[in-house]
């Protein structure tokens, strides 16, 4: 099977032990991943509006292993 572009998500925080193993474990396998999430816990906030502040992302490639792609 080719490689997969694989984009993941969470509202835990991307100091989420899960969200590092998922991903760990994909680009293990030869998968291209994309990491996208909240720099901190967020939890029941999806009915929430950011209006006047942009938000901003920061690569946090680091709390990965080599080849993950990561921004929080």
């Amino acid at each position: 099977m080719a490689p997969l572009k694989i984009l993941i998500s969470n509202d835990d925080g991307v100091f989420a032990e899960g969200i590092r193993t998922l991903a760990n474990a994909a680009v293990a396998r030869g998968h291209r991943v994309s990491v996208v999430c909240p720099d901190q816990e967020r939890s029941a906030t999806g009915h929430g509006l950011t209006l006047h502040t942009p938000i901003r992302a920061e690569r946090a490639d680091e709390l990965f292993d080599d080849g993950v792609q990561a921004w929080a």
